[in-house]
């Protein structure tokens, strides 16, 4: 076994199964709350995409509030409830005795305020103008006070934040302390790095959305530079969940299998550091369609576009090649026998599977997103949301509730329930998500508007916009229902549904053999993946010009991301 797997003698569910059971209440609290804003999310944004393709009516007010309370539910609350629940799982099992959750009333008080956030933000979209995920001052109109409202949820949600991310690191840290380690292992170095990326992400959100509030509420004056920070704190908001993402399949597969960097623990911590490094200057790209940005910065910005993908790139390296070479220092042969000697069977395994597949497809076209001359024809076009969704569903969401399925048991010591529909689940959901994704791209690239409800237009919409509609309402559907189901076996693992309550820990599953046999291994089905990636990214870009040149009209969209 490689040496940063064997650091801690328990694995990261049989620590989380020996917490205390104060601690396993606000970890538990977090899952309820994120599965609970999961499913408002999930409803709100069906009911929206049934409007839009159609299927259903709504007045327009009511379906705008609609779309306002998808956007904020599952983008703020849903991913940062959840996140929350599972840095503060990771960081509590990184000792092997005596895991506890450091400054557990900090803890709870942040827990508190993400709840509070939330609500408000509630009121605020439901009473009050739409005004979207990124609430602009620009269309609050009449309604400040509801616009105060919103604004405050935000400024609730950075606050509750900060005091969980504290609470993290001190608790990475205490565990440190307690267990003798000089060193930092792998994943309590990532987790660090993570709740250091989400509090600056808090301070963003407060620099955006204080000033709105006060101006809401006639405190100050209208901010005159909302559209910068939100891009600003948009940017964090959009590639911290990926670090999460990358941080939580780094500790599961080691926990699933066994195996962990075979390029060694300080290889590793760097390439989570690369985050810190790449995520904070990237950001001007979300800029090109601001209109006093200098080409000079346009030409920066994208420049530095390229660099984004470098650390979850460089992760996913490690992690495959990784599990390769162990695999073939077992015996695997062949280019992919060695992917028959992962454990499948587990729910949270196949979950990561798709899951890569969905983030190599929402890069590939990210990547054309963020070109310079194609990000002004494409930015305010319905090829944003069906692109994002790839990632922000088929990436985030999928790990964040495969890793529900593996810790929940420990949390909550009860078996996994149903555990062989949720293995089918993940191949659903990608089947929904491709329907939804690759329709909805086909309509972008022709003009659909993004932040539209009627794309009809009465009838005179053009003929493709009303040929993809049914095929994205269709996969809404399939997308919706595959994560309903699996928050309904979630709750049902809770309640502990139809089975006996069972306390001890499952038997793992190990891959991993020696790390001297190990690294003797070929592996090359990473950089072969890489190299695939790569030349989707160009064909991607190369199609969309292609596409774009042959409209009859281009117009630069005038919106934000």
């Amino acid at each position: 076994m490689s040496r940063d797997a064997m650091m801690r003698s328990n694995s990261i569910s049989q620590s989380l199964r020996e917490l205390s059971a104060g601690d396993r209440v606000l970890l538990k609290t977090l899952v309820s709350c994120a599965l609970t804003t999961l499913v408002f999310g999930v409803v709100l944004g069906l009911i929206t995409a049934l409007i839009r393709t159609g299927y259903a009516g709504a007045e327009p007010q009511s379906g705008y509030r609609m779309m306002t309370g998808h956007g904020v539910t599952v983008f703020f609350y849903w991913l940062y409830f959840a996140q929350m629940a599972l840095l503060m799982a990771l960081s509590a099992a990184q000792s092997s005795d005596e895991a506890r959750i450091a400054f557990a009333p900090v803890a709870w008080g942040g827990v508190l305020l993400m709840v509070l956030g939330f609500a408000a933000s509630q009121i605020g979209t439901w009473t009050g103008s739409p005004l979207l995920y990124d609430g602009s001052p620009d269309l609050v109109g009449e309604n400040k006070w509801q616009a105060g409202s919103f604004y405050t949820g935000y400024v609730l949600l950075a606050l509750g934040l900060f005091l969980l991310a504290v609470s993290a690191i001190a608790t990475a840290i205490a565990s440190k302390v307690r267990s003798g380690q000089r060193v930092w292992s792998t994943i309590g170095f990532a987790v660090v790095a993570w709740a250091g990326l989400v509090m600056v992400s808090s301070l963003a959100t407060l620099n955006t959305f204080l000033p709105a509030a006060a101006w809401a509420f006639g405190w100050g004056q209208e901010p005159a530079n909302h559209s910068t920070g939100w891009h600003l704190l948009f940017h964090n908001l959009h590639y911290l969940p990926l670090m999460g993402t990358v941080i939580i399949w780094y500790a599961l597969v080691q926990d699933l299998t066994g195996v962990g960097s075979i390029f060694g623990q300080r290889f590793s911590k760097g390439i989570f550091a690369l985050y810190l490094i790449f995520v904070p200057p990237t950001s001007l790209y979300h800029m090109f369609l601001e209109p006093g940005l200098s080409p000079v910065l346009r030409g920066l910005g994208s420049l530095l576009s390229l660099f984004i993908s470098v650390p979850t790139i460089a992760v996913f390296l490690v992690i495959v090649s990784s599990l390769e070479a162990h695999a073939r220092a077992r015996g695997a042969r062949g280019l992919f026998g060695w992917l028959r000697m992962l454990p499948w069977r587990e729910p949270a395994m196949a979950a990561i599977g798709m899951a890569v597949a969905n983030l190599a497809l929402g890069g590939i076209f990210a990547f054309v997103l963020i070109q310079e001359r194609l990000a002004p024809l494409l930015s305010d076009t319905f090829f944003v949301p069906a692109y994002f969704h790839f990632l922000t569903i088929g990436t985030v969401t999928l790990t964040l509730l495969a890793a529900f399925t593996w810790s929940m048991p420990a949390l909550f010591h009860r078996p996994l329930w149903a555990p062989r529909l949720l293995r089918v689940l993940p191949y659903t959901l990608t089947a929904g998500l491709a329907m939804f994704g690759v329709a909805g791209m086909t309509a972008g690239l022709n003009g659909m508007p993004r932040r539209v409800l009627d794309v009809a237009y009465d009838g005179t919409a053009p003929q493709l916009w009303t040929a993809m509609s049914p095929i994205i309402g269709i996969g809404a559907v399939i997308m919706a229902l595959s994560l309903l189901f699996y928050v309904a076996l979630l709750v049902g693992t809770a309640l502990g549904a139809g089975r006996q309550q069972v306390l001890a820990a499952p038997k793992p599953f190990i891959l991993a053999t020696t790390e001297s046999a190990a690294i003797r291994q070929k592996a090359w089905t990473a950089p072969l993946c890489v190299l695939v990636l790569v030349i989707g990214m160009y064909a991607a870009t190369i199609l969309t010009f292609a596409l774009l040149r042959a409209l009859p009209l281009a117009s630069a969209a005038g919106g934000s991301h």
